[in-house]
């Protein structure tokens, strides 16, 4: 789909959610079941259920084992009156710095990335719209070593964007400012409406795409992250559960793996007015 496609539909997404919020707030999915057990080395153990208006568009977690999550209410409201009107999955880096990835309506020509340090100061880099890149900013994801910043857009893709890590790369500005992209991530084999990676190594990511079958994908890479052109190897790992006692469409959202429970946390709403609820469920390695 389009930018402006997407965009539109973003909208009466929140628009009908927020509806939902107000009429049956205490609404439940019913989706605490785990998946059986996948390909590619996760095995299910077991789920969650957050508020969608605060959690339902990402999750992160924090050293402590505690989950930052995001959803249409996390919107500040001097960037809400800045136009920036989506967020989308966000990262917390070893550091304890919080990256938010934002976008703007149809007709916008960047998108912007938010980090806040651990004392809690927050900081907005901008990046102007390259040729031909969307305006979608759906998640943001920094590499371990804390210096790179992948990000992703919408619909039928064959790659991820780089940026060098905002505040945390000494080539960015030290307070905010411009962020110009870095050498992308090419991907072997296209991909759609990726929602939210995370990195489960330096040179491997794990993925969630909003596609028919709600798949969880992995991205390796052939060497860590250093801001020059590269390509990843795309295999699909499992797909993402779909249990509600309302019937209709499924949305996958944000992902993230925490490194020091090595577990993996998949977010997913549920259809009509059961989308007040997003499941997360949890994944543990089968191997080491």
């Amino acid at each position: 789909m389009t930018a402006t496609a997407s965009t539109t539909a973003a909208r009466r997404r929140a628009a009908a959610l927020l509806l939902a919020v107000a009429a049956f707030g205490a609404a439940s999915t019913g989706g605490a079941h785990a998946a059986s057990a996948g390909p590619g080395g996760w095995q299910p153990a077991g789920s969650s259920t957050v508020g969608s208006l605060t959690g339902g568009e990402g999750v992160a977690s924090r050293a402590d084992g505690s989950l930052l999550t995001r959803g249409l209410g996390s919107i500040p409201l001097r960037l809400r009156f800045g136009g920036w009107n989506h967020v989308g999955d966000p990262d917390i880096t070893s550091g304890g710095y919080t990256v938010d990835a934002y976008q703007g309506g149809d007709g916008a020509t960047s998108k912007m990335f938010e980090v806040t340090t651990p004392s809690g100061q927050s900081y907005d880099y901008t990046h102007p719209l390259d040729a031909g890149e969307l305006l979608n900013n759906s998640f943001a994801t920094v590499s371990p070593d804390s210096q790179w910043l992948v990000e992703g857009e919408w619909g039928t893709m064959n790659r991820l964007q780089v940026f060098p890590a905002p505040l945390t790369n000494p080539a960015t500005p030290a307070t905010g400012g411009t962020l110009p992209q870095a050498g992308q991530i090419s991907l072997d084999r296209s991909v759609d409406n990726i929602q939210g990676c995370d990195f489960v190594s330096a040179t491997r990511l794990v993925c969630d795409s909003d596609d028919d079958a709600k798949d969880v994908l992995q991205v390796d890479l052939p060497h860590a992250l250093d801001g020059t052109p590269v390509t990843g190897h795309v295999t699909t790992l499992f797909q993402v559960p779909r249990t509600s006692i309302c019937s209709g469409s499924f949305e996958t959202e944000g992902i993230d793996y925490d490194p020091k429970a090595a577990l993996l946390r998949v977010e997913i709403v549920s259809p009509s007015v059961c989308a007040v609820t997003t499941t997360i469920y949890n994944y543990r390695p089968t191997t080491g």
